[in-house]
């Protein structure tokens, strides 16, 4: 009996468990949601483009006076504007009375203009930017303008009074001080102190006049004559200025320059005289002194004792103007400003510069 060959097993085929097989891929839904959102942000930026091209003045034209309605009649055509000069005459007011007094010789429905004045001077070249855009207002565009002086009107404060031309009024309150007619660079010498200390400055200087008025040491009799001379310059500008505005004020140059005992005063030969008095009692009254409201108006410093609703009404009166609107001017931060709080991101820097500022000798009435 033959035997058959064994047969080798065949592998039992797995079985059709479906439990077992991977699950299908989950089915992908539709970002609808995220496609909105995307085109959404695309014409908002899209959007604020266009905003930003027609309106680029508003983000860009920052502190550009902008007018507001004071008093009188809010829908006459014609204007009388207030301009107010307060606080010390120094940047960045001066650029905002300028752009102000700009603006008024610009805006034809301005009659005429009211400089109310609260200052204690400043910068000699800031006060005089101001006093000639006021020339220009009063002679270019033939705009009358008076001043009314708050409580305080004194040195550069007084110069810029005097842009208001021969024919204005100076008013005073009761209560105004005014006067201070003079030139100061001040000045301290703290070489006693650094001696004690053993303190010695040693500039580097190309010349030897580069470090005239370090606070390290004495003046010396040469750089004493030489910013002599400078501070008279601007102080004869000064007379020259009121003299020329103020009828009765005049200038007198005396024969000898005297400088009286005080070392720390600059000697000159020129004093401002009024004519209002007589002549036994002509004193000078450019010796810095300060004058009381009576005793400017017996001095001729000013014209009359009133109040600035006083001085409106004499302004009103002079252009013959019923019932004008009254406006002032504010210089607001701009929009872009605003948003983006530059304001208060640059005033570390602004109290930084202003430090700097300070360290550097400057002429001021």
């Amino acid at each position: 009996m033959s035997s058959t060959p064994s047969e080798t097993p065949q592998p039992t085929p797995p079985k059709n468990d479906a439990s077992k097989a991977p699950p299908p891929p989950p089915r992908k839904k539709p970002r609808w949601g995220l496609r909105i959102l995307i085109v959404l942000l695309a014409l908002s930026v899209l959007a604020n483009f266009v905003l930003y091209a027609n309106f680029q003045e508003y983000f860009t034209a920052g502190n550009e006076p902008i007018e507001k309605f004071h008093s009188g009649n809010a829908l006459a055509s014609d204007k009388i504007a207030i301009i107010r000069v307060q606080g010390t005459i120094m940047p960045p007011m001066t650029e905002r009375l300028i752009k102000q007094i700009k603006h008024t010789q610009e805006d034809g429905s301005v009659k005429g203009v009211l400089l109310t004045i609260d200052s204690p001077g400043g910068l000699v070249a800031d006060s005089h930017q101001i006093y000639h855009e006021l020339q220009k207002l009063v002679n270019d565009s033939k705009k009358p303008v008076y001043v009314a002086m708050k409580r305080l009107a004194a040195s550069g404060g007084y110069y810029i009074a005097m842009g208001a031309g021969p024919e204005a009024k100076i008013f005073a309150e009761p209560t105004t001080w005014t006067g201070s007619i003079g030139v100061i660079i001040p000045r301290y010498d703290v070489s006693g102190l650094a001696d004690d200390w053993h303190i010695k400055s040693v500039p580097l200087k190309t010349g030897k006049f580069k470090d005239a008025l370090s606070p390290f040491r004495p003046l010396t009799d040469e750089e004493r004559e030489l910013w002599g001379e400078i501070l008279n310059e601007s102080f004869a500008k000064f007379l020259t200025v009121i003299d020329e505005n103020r009828t009765t004020l005049t200038i007198r140059k005396t024969d000898a320059p005297t400088a009286g005992d005080d070392p720390s005063v600059v000697p000159n030969q020129m004093e401002l005289i009024s004519e209002k008095t007589d002549v036994q009692e002509k004193t000078n009254l450019a010796t810095g002194r300060i004058f009381t409201a009576d005793q400017a108006i017996k001095a001729g410093l000013v014209d009359e004792i009133a109040f600035e609703e006083d001085a409106l009404k004499q302004l009103q009166d002079k252009l013959e103007l019923e019932d004008p609107r009254i406006v002032i001017y504010e210089t607001p931060v701009s929009l872009w400003e605003t948003l983006m709080g530059l304001g208060k991101a640059q005033e570390p820097e602004q109290k930084q510069q202003a430090r700097l500022d300070a360290s550097v000798p400057q002429a001021m009435y």
